[in-house]
């Protein structure tokens, strides 16, 4: 903090001031002494100039006088011998913007969109090891309020308790071109605590999720951010708002299937709390092999699928417990008419058949996000069908970054419903 100049006076500055005003007074006097030389001033009167900072700073966005800048800039810049780096942006009436620098240490972010139209002074400062401070400055003025902006939105809402499996899911309400997914992915932060190591992947031109590199950690807290507002997204098109949703991992429920066992196996935090025979698809409708996530839970619904397969094949059937898994329509279900066979014979459709008693125990214990891996089917997880994040290998899902992978230096680092439905989806 750099102290005013009230902070500067102490007691006793009166009689500072007062030994200053008789030293002033002393060489006065004898400046009118010269040496013998044509009468110049002896040396040590005079002083050389203060030494140039050995630090240096400047700002190459945005350039000093710039128009028509996006409300969503950063202050772009570099600093040479430099032990501490100070970065500062007002407007015109002198009112400080929040903000803070990149991971990079190149660029400072405001914490929000700058305001549009508006004249704004940014000021780096670079201090050396000499204490001597240099600065850089710009001054630059937004653009005027865009008319064609792209809505951000959040499939999770603040405060949603979701399952270890859950993928962070943004969507935008047009397709981001390539070229502009990497600055678009940089105004993206995720933050956990415990911190966990992730990515963001691009689903579609539409749609970007992120995933740790293993399930997320029980009772974890997360936060992610968009700063999209102001921000360039092509075409003349740019985000209208930031958008912040905070939401709670809940414990650690994974369930697995064998076909082999005709077994679900469900652990909680690591330990086995429960083990339930079901009955999987039949050869002509397999269930498919891989690892999927809960996406909604309906206590209540019909299963109708006579436009689809038929008045021969179809069927419209009342059903319980019901736990979507694909958008293909595998569910795990309670299926009381498959009781008989659940432990030994698969007869369901692709589903996950249990009984009653066991479809309610699951209902409850199970939120939104929880994973479940099915092994030894006929059939593999086609990815897309479904939350399928986790059936693809870290590898493969970095692959679908627009930015480089960097892998953390420390591998450690790098909602309030109940289990149903998420609440509506915030969006910006």
């Amino acid at each position: 903090m750099r102290a005013s100049q009230d902070q500067l006076i102490r007691p006793g500055g009166r009689r500072r001031v007062f030994a200053a005003g008789l030293l002033a007074v002393a060489l006065a006097f004898t400046s009118a002494c010269t040496d013998g030389d044509g009468g110049k001033p002896s040396s040590w009167q005079g002083g050389s100039e203060s030494p140039a900072p050995k630090a240096a700073a400047t700002i190459s966005e945005p350039a000093t006088d710039a128009k028509d800048v996006p409300a969503s800039t950063g202050i772009t810049f570099t600093t040479k011998d430099a032990v501490e780096t100070a970065v500062e942006l007002k407007d015109a009436a002198g009112k400080a913007v929040e903000g803070s620098v990149s991971a990079d240490g190149k660029t400072w972010l405001p914490a929000g969109a700058l305001e549009y139209g508006t004249s704004y002074t940014a000021t780096v400062t670079a201090t050396g090891d000499d204490g001597r401070p240099a600065t850089a400055t710009s001054t630059f003025t937004t653009m005027a309020k865009p008319g064609k902006q792209v809505r951000v939105s959040s499939f999770l809402g603040d405060n949603q308790v979701v399952g270890v499996g859950m993928p962070l899911i943004v969507k935008f309400s047009r397709a981001i071109p390539e070229d502009y997914r990497d600055d678009v992915q940089r105004r993206m932060t995720v933050t956990s605590t415990p911190a966990q190591e992730g990515i963001w992947h691009w689903v579609s031109p539409t749609e970007i999720r992120y995933r740790p590199k293993q399930f997320w950690k029980a009772d974890s807290k997360v936060s992610y951010r968009v700063q999209a507002g102001g921000l360039p997204m092509g075409d003349g098109w740019y985000g209208r708002a930031d958008l912040t949703v905070d939401i709670k991992i809940g414990a650690a429920v994974v369930m697995t299937v064998d076909n082999k066992t005709k077994r679900m196996t469900v652990t909680r935090n690591g330990s086995v709390v429960k083990t339930i025979p079901v009955s999987l698809g039949k050869k002509s409708t397999p269930s498919s092999s891989g690892t999927m996530v809960v996406i909604e839970k309906l206590r209540k619904t019909v299963f109708d699928t006579m436009e689809e397969l038929g008045p021969e094949e179809g069927y419209r059937t009342k059903i319980d417990f019901a736990q979507r898994l694909t958008w293909g329509g595998e569910f795990i279900h309670a299926a009381p008419w498959s009781e008989g066979q659940q432990g030994t014979t698969n007869v369901s459709h692709g589903c996950v058949n249990v009984s009653m008693a066991n479809g309610d125990w699951l209902f409850k214990n199970t939120r939104v996000g929880d994973p479940i891996t099915v092994k030894g089917t006929e059939r593999k997880l086609q990815n897309g069908n479904g939350w399928t994040d986790w059936n693809m290998s870290w590898d493969e899902y970095v692959k679908g970054s627009a930015l480089p992978y960097e892998p953390p230096a420390d591998p450690d680092t790098s909602p309030t419903p109940d289990a149903g439905t998420p609440t509506p989806t915030p969006t910006a």
